[in-house]
């Protein structure tokens, strides 16, 4: 192949959307050189990147969070049955499914910039539709586009940050995304106290509006594009089935104020979030990932046993009040023990083993899947607790049962290698 063949060829790998300054710094070659080492010698500019491209990720959890503290109201305003408000609120989930399939080539084509900006626009218009709904339709439009934006999202952030990131900060860093995630769960329970769904939908305009503005004045990052196993354990642990409808879970369990409860769940996930983007770099993916599945095994057993013995004892005795106690520990625990590693840790591991040259590809077969689990899990959650409280968490026991062998058996140590250290460890 003659030079120019080979440079002909390089610029059809080119991104067709140009929204990084850096390509501005002369050749293809020279720009990816300069702004990958300026990046990565500078932490202060890789935390402002992943500080503005963590809007991404907030809206994700806002998302998640919505349908929590609305349902009573929405169910109320628009007249919805049970089935149709799960099938409201899990809708995001298919719509992510196909943001999912996309995704990888998308950020290949355009850029994982350009993926951002254009997963903000349906979060936008979804979060409109909602906000002005009169009626289902329009509901299911809105979370339809929705989720195909937070798809798309789900992916490109955390490649974005394994991409930019230091070595010795990789893993830190990439657990902003799920810190991120949880911040949004948090900031749509609290609102949700105070304002009305429709002004609550509103406001979820907000973190992509200011995500657009801020992609303009970060660089796009460095490299271009098996984690499918842990990212669909990850669902089916039930997780989404406790966030989305975490007031209806503390209702059943016997507390009153449901709704504080629920912004008391999303405080404390933040926090474990926050102290897994600590550790990540320093106890190992693989460590908090496997005492992150135990924790959950064991407690959501607890709930699973609390919920099952109460089916035996009268509402007014002393031993249901204390498996009440008992449950709300349980869902707690679980969320708790879920955010220091099944949360963050399966994105990070995603984005650093997948091969460069199917990077794309395989991302986005990994993101599908997760989104088709929690599509799966959203959409049963609230059938299976009207069904069995005690059932529904059985089965999520047995799941994250098996978490604990997949990852001891199966999910490789990343901490401290380079992203081609990692793929020649694979090889």
């Amino acid at each position: 192949m003659s030079f120019r063949d080979e440079s002909d060829d390089q610029n059809l790998r080119k991104p067709f959307l140009h929204t990084g300054s850096w390509y501005r710094m002369g050749s293809r070659q020279s720009s990816m050189m300069g702004s990958s080492q300026v990046i990565r010698d500078s932490s202060i500019s890789v935390l402002a990147c992943v500080l503005i491209v963590a809007l991404g990720p907030i809206q994700f959890g806002f998302t998640c969070g919505y349908s929590s503290p609305t349902q009573t109201a929405i169910t109320r305003d628009l007249e919805l049955t049970l089935s149709e408000f799960s099938l409201f609120a899990s809708l995001s989930n298919v719509g992510a499914m196909v943001g999912a399939i996309t995704s990888g080539q998308i950020s290949e084509y355009i850029g994982r910039k350009g993926s951002l900006m254009i997963a903000a626009i349906p979060n936008i218009i979804g979060w409109l539709a909602i906000s002005f709904a009169r009626e289902s339709s329009f509901l299911y439009m809105g979370r339809l586009l929705e989720g195909f934006g937070v798809g798309i999202i789900s992916y490109t952030v955390p490649v974005y940050i394994a991409e930019i990131a230091p070595q010795n900060l990789r893993g830190a860093l990439g657990s902003v995304n799920q810190l991120s995630v949880t911040i949004g769960i948090m900031l749509a329970y609290l609102l949700g106290l105070f304002v009305p769904w429709r002004i609550l939908a509103v406001l979820g305009i907000l973190p992509c509006t200011i995500l657009i503005t801020g992609l303009f004045f970060i660089p796009e990052s460095p490299r271009w594009l098996v984690g499918i196993g842990l990212l669909i354990l990850q669902q089916l642990s039930g997780i989404n089935g406790v966030v989305f409808y975490s007031s209806t879970i503390f209702e059943s369990a016997g507390i009153t104020s449901s709704d504080v409860a629920t912004l008391g769940l999303g405080a404390l996930q933040v926090i474990a979030t926050g102290v897994t983007t600590w550790l990540a770099d320093k106890a190992g993916r693989r460590a908090l990932l496997i005492i992150s599945s135990v924790g959950m095994t064991v407690s959501i057993l607890i709930v699973a046993v609390s919920f099952f013995v109460k089916g035996f004892v009268s509402d007014d005795s002393s031993l249901h009040s204390i498996l009440d106690i008992f449950s709300v520990i349980g869902v707690v625990a679980m969320v708790v023990t879920f955010s220091l590693g099944m949360g963050p840790i399966p994105w990070v591991i995603m984005s650093e083993i997948l091969p460069i040259n199917i990077k794309g590809l395989a991302g986005s077969v990994a993101t599908l899947a997760n989104w088709l689990t929690v599509w799966l899990i959203t959409m049963t959650a609230n059938l299976l607790l009207n069904w069995s409280g005690g059932g529904t968490f059985a089965i999520y026991t047995v799941v994250s049962a098996f978490t604990v062998a997949f990852v001891s058996i199966w999910v490789p140590e990343t901490k401290g290698k380079t992203l081609e250290e990692i793929q020649r460890s694979l090889r």
